[in-house]
């Protein structure tokens, strides 16, 4: 989980009537109380470790093959902006945002990020064409991990 989003649910616990907030995803659990007019304190954060080993062994591919795509020419990387699920669509029945050889414009649509329930469109951000789709459909994504690459014009 993200400390920004983690500060994010602190202020929101400071703003309402919450007390308490617990969340846990992928054996990585966080527990929030919150004591009176007191700040929110971390009651509880942890990852397993054996959770947390198969993590970097799949990075470091990831990365690796991210490097060389940036040395391309004329090749962009869409990155993701958050941690969350990917979706390729909005729905199972509807179409794919972007394929390859779809053209996107910098305001394009290209998927949806599911991050604590709430469906973020990811937009491209760029111009050109889809050249590789990098992230299969409802597959988790992290903070930065390549999604995209297009061809810039």
């Amino acid at each position: 989980m993200d400390i920004k989003l983690i500060k994010q649910v602190v202020d929101l616990m400071k703003r309402s009537d919450i007390s308490e907030f617990e969340f846990e995803e992928d054996g990585f659990k966080l527990r929030l109380s919150s004591k009176g007019a007191d700040a929110p304190q971390i009651i509880h954060a942890a990852a397993p470790v054996a959770a947390a080993a198969p993590a970097p062994a799949t990075a470091a591919p990831a990365a690796a093959a991210a490097a060389p795509a940036a040395e391309e020419k004329g090749i962009s990387i869409i990155k993701s902006p958050m941690v969350g699920t990917f979706y390729r669509a909005a729905s199972p029945e509807s179409p794919a945002f972007a394929n390859v050889g779809t053209k996107v414009g910098n305001d394009s649509i290209v998927c949806i990020i599911e991050a604590m329930k709430v469906m973020n469109e990811i937009q491209a951000e760029m111009s050109g064409v889809v050249t590789e789709v990098l992230v299969e459909n409802g597959e988790a994504v992290e903070y930065g991990q390549p999604l995209f690459k297009i061809k810039t014009a």
